[in-house]
């Protein structure tokens, strides 16, 4: 009993379970459906983690927060650097940390792996975070959900 006890405590969960991460894909989810779920995230964690992968082979290089990326393999990426620029343009978090990487995926139809670029933008709320919130619901947005056409 002592040693199952033990393995429970001694659990680390995986990165991949976080709770407050939000992997972007490319698919016809529109921008602001992913800036208001960071919002949401952020109301209850404090803070989020936006990830996307891109599509195929990808030269990338990362030069202080600037991605130089190949025009037609960025979608997803492109996005979560979008939705990280609204979310602080509209004072709404703070950037925290900005991780970029490659993974190597298995590519089923040539049976060999292939590189994808990785970005992870980490964002936190801002002082008055809550406040912005309270006075958007106010004004009409319930939860403080952008509209597409406000942006």
């Amino acid at each position: 009993m002592e040693a199952i006890t033990e393995g429970v405590n001694n659990i680390n969960i995986s990165e991949s379970h976080k709770k407050n991460r939000i992997q972007v894909s490319n698919t016809k989810k529109p921008l602001f459906f992913y800036v208001n779920l960071a919002k949401r995230y952020m109301q209850q964690h404090n803070e989020v983690e936006l990830s996307a992968l891109g599509m195929g082979n990808m030269l990338f290089i990362s030069l202080m927060h600037y991605l130089v990326i190949s025009s037609f393999h960025k979608l997803a990426i492109a996005t979560v650097v979008t939705v990280a620029e609204i979310l602080k343009n509209n004072g709404l978090a703070d950037e925290r940390k900005i991780m970029t990487s490659t993974v190597d995926i298995k590519d089923d139809s040539r049976g060999r792996p292939v590189q994808k670029a990785k970005i992870e933008i980490l964002l936190g709320k801002t002082a008055n975070f809550d406040e912005l919130m309270a006075a958007a619901a106010a004004e009409g947005g319930e939860n403080g959900d952008v509209e597409e056409n406000n942006a």
